[in-house]
């Protein structure tokens, strides 16, 4: 298909304004694809891998770069759509009449904002790690939501950091909540006794949403990077963050969540949490709880079960190391035929994934990924299905060049349907993310792909059944209940955690099915 693209200049948006104006314009009619990015070079390369066909001579990295691709007529109406969409953003005439007295630097906003302590870094990742530098000798802490900064980039930037006892969430730390702030992709939840550690964003979210579900509340969520438990990093943001909440005395109880941590770093990281002076929960993904407790660390297996453990002990009961025999009750779900024998999932969050690969690769043969537990388990191909398949559509491969799918519900949706046409598919998981930075209305998005996938089935005279949580809060801008009854009006079987949608897809394939109680 034909492609047009429009070069703007020195008009600078941050990530999640850019991935939200490329959704708005790829569901535009006549529109394949579209996608708004700083005129980088390393966009401009991941423009060309995701086969956008631009000769951008003369763009910088200050100038914005709005590429689509669809049906000849449908090219300058969309690139006009968006540029006025950008100008709906602009500030007002007023606003832009003072711009000369707004901040420039990290140093002039410093100077205008009095007592912060801490700035959000959002600018292309070639000049990120500057920034970051130059706040951090401010004596500012730093959420870096940027990425493409190199690992001795980040090595360089926690170390100066821990010297000057600051902190460095990031690079890639896309969700934090700083004295009842939600920052980046974060929701909305209640403040209590409850700090939370991750290396995961989603991870982060789904612990939060949770804590906040169950009844108490959170004191700080400190992101910290997906890098910063791996051995060339060794867990300084990890160390900095626990030791400011052990000293901080509205909270209680810390949780500490991650994929699994380089050993070294791991072992480090908890002998620190030992010497906290207070409860420390963890849950190392695919890591055996029994083996890291003791002395005042409590392992736990999923991330449901970390937010159980940590309002237990608020509460001053004792925690489990799992929650999974929380009561049930039975419920009729859809026949399924003898021939429908895998589960498909479809995620938008890489942790929620990577926690359903775990558990289903214990119950299940033949578990394939693109973040696979094993290595025999890892997909070939991302883009094709095969026997259980679990895919993080926030994966590099299917993002370059695109909106993230929390925001962008194309490519899910598009994967959604290609399940459904495969009489083996028995079950489709998938996570819905509510929260600042997340879509609008995820369950407008998904309601009629699940009611297009359900008559493809039908005609094949075939059910599928559709499991899976909704993370997020009633607080958060979507609306809570509108999304989950949405979506259960569509015939989608909503759990309250990650963990409980997985088990019940596995029950199900298994001839065992059950489903937890209500979801909130």
């Amino acid at each position: 298909m034909p492609t047009a693209f429009k070069v703007v200049p020195r008009e600078y948006r941050d990530s999640v304004s850019l991935m939200q104006l490329s959704a708005l314009v790829s569901k535009l009619p006549g529109v394949e694809e579209a996608s708004a990015v700083m005129a980088t070079p390393n966009n401009l390369a991941l423009l060309s891998e995701a086969g956008f066909d631009v000769s951008a001579a003369g763009a910088t990295a200050a100038d914005l770069l709005i590429v689509v691709r669809g049906t000849q007529s449908a090219l300058a109406g969309a690139i006009e759509e968006a540029l006025k969409n950008l100008a709906r953003q602009a500030p007002s005439a007023q606003a832009a009449e003072s711009s000369d007295d707004k901040p420039r630097s990290v140093q002039m906003a410093l100077a205008d904002a009095g007592t912060a302590n801490m700035v959000l870094i959002s600018t292309p990742g070639e000049y990120a790690a500057a920034e970051a530098l130059k706040a951090l000798r401010l004596g500012l802490n730093v959420m870096l939501f940027s990425d493409n900064v190199s690992e001795e980039q980040e090595l360089r930037l926690k170390r100066v950091a821990s010297q000057r006892d600051l902190i460095v969430m990031g690079p890639d730390c896309g969700t934090a909540i700083i004295n009842g702030v939600p920052l980046a992709f974060a929701n909305v939840v209640k403040r209590g006794p409850i700090g939370v550690v991750g290396a995961s964003g989603t991870g982060l979210q789904e612990v939060t949403v949770l804590v906040d579900w169950l009844g108490s509340g959170v004191s700080q969520a400190i992101g910290t990077g997906g890098r910063d438990l791996q051995a060339m990093i060794g867990g300084i943001s990890t160390s900095q963050a626990l030791r400011h909440l052990a000293a901080d005395t509205r909270t209680g109880v810390i949780v500490l969540v991650s994929k699994p941590p380089a050993a070294e770093v791991a072992e480090r990281i908890l002998n620190q949490a030992r010497q906290a002076g207070k409860p420390v929960v963890v849950n190392f993904l695919g890591t055996d709880p029994e083996k890291i407790s003791g002395g005042g660390v409590h392992g736990v297996r999923t991330l449901e079960d970390a937010a159980r453990a940590a309002v237990d002990i608020a509460a001053g009961e004792l925690p489990r190391h799992s929650y999974s025999d929380v009561p049930v009750q039975t419920v009729r779900l859809p026949k399924l035929r003898s021939g429908q024998r895998y589960i498909r999932g479809t995620y938008s969050g890489g942790t929620f994934c990577y926690e359903a690969v775990l558990l289903l690769d214990e119950q299940l043969d033949n578990v394939y990924s693109n973040t696979p537990v094993r290595m025999q388990g890892r997909l070939e191909d991302p883009r094709r299905s095969h026997h259980h398949t679990l895919i993080d559509l926030g994966d590099g491969a299917f993002t370059r060049g695109r909106p993230h799918p929390m925001i962008d519900f194309r490519l899910r949706n598009e994967r959604i349907i290609r399940e459904a046409q495969d009489p083996e598919t028995a079950v489709i998981l998938l996570d819905v993310v509510l929260g600042y930075g997340a879509n609008a209305d995820p369950a407008a998005e998904l309601v009629p792909t699940v009611r297009r996938a359900r008559e493809i089935a039908a005609h094949g005279k075939r059910n599928i059944a559709f499991v899976g949580h909704v993370c997020g809060t009633p607080g958060d801008p979507q609306g809570l209940d509108l999304q989950t009854d949405a979506l259960v009006q569509a015939g989608v079987v909503l759990t309250q955690s990650n963990a409980q949608a997985v088990r019940l897809a596995a029950s199900m394939v298994l001839g065992r099915a059950s489903l937890p109680p209500s979801p909130r």
